[in-house]
């Protein structure tokens, strides 16, 4: 008879529940949650954003994103502009102050991970970001 923790699928669940309790723990102070994180994260890596975009990208339903970037142009770190291509659509962009926050929590989101991976030796990490991103790349965002 196999375990649950024979199921990867299993191990792969309950290490994104750890982590994203972790992450809400050290978010706590900031009145934020992963999901804020992650939608701050994502525009840091582009110059704005569609609503649509971030709820495809993130997997999050479009009506979440709507209330997150709600939360998120409350706080300063996000606003919607219209976009450059088609001025009836608003954008998200990332502030200065959303910029500045990502920096300032830099720091911490390296600690939530090592805590994570405490039992893993450097090159063993490496590895294992090196599989997830494969598998990340097939067919997530």
């Amino acid at each position: 008879m196999r375990t649950l923790h024979a199921d990867t699928g299993y191990l792969l669940y309950r290490l994104g529940l750890r982590s994203g309790q972790l992450f809400n723990t050290f978010l706590q102070e900031s009145g934020l949650r992963l999901r804020h994180y992650a939608v701050l994260r994502y525009l840091a890596t582009c110059e704005g954003a569609l609503q649509r975009e971030l709820s495809a990208r993130l997997g999050y339903d479009p009506s979440a994103i709507v209330g997150l970037v709600d939360d998120l142009e409350k706080l300063g770190f996000a606003e919607r502009r219209p976009a450059p291509d088609d001025r009836r659509s608003r954008i998200v962009v990332l502030t200065e102050d959303g910029r500045a926050f990502l920096r300032d929590t830099d720091q911490a989101g390296r600690r939530v991970t090592d805590e994570l991976l405490t039992p893993l030796a450097p090159a063993e990490r490496e590895t294992l970001h090196t599989l997830l991103a494969r598998v990340a790349g097939n067919g997530l965002a």
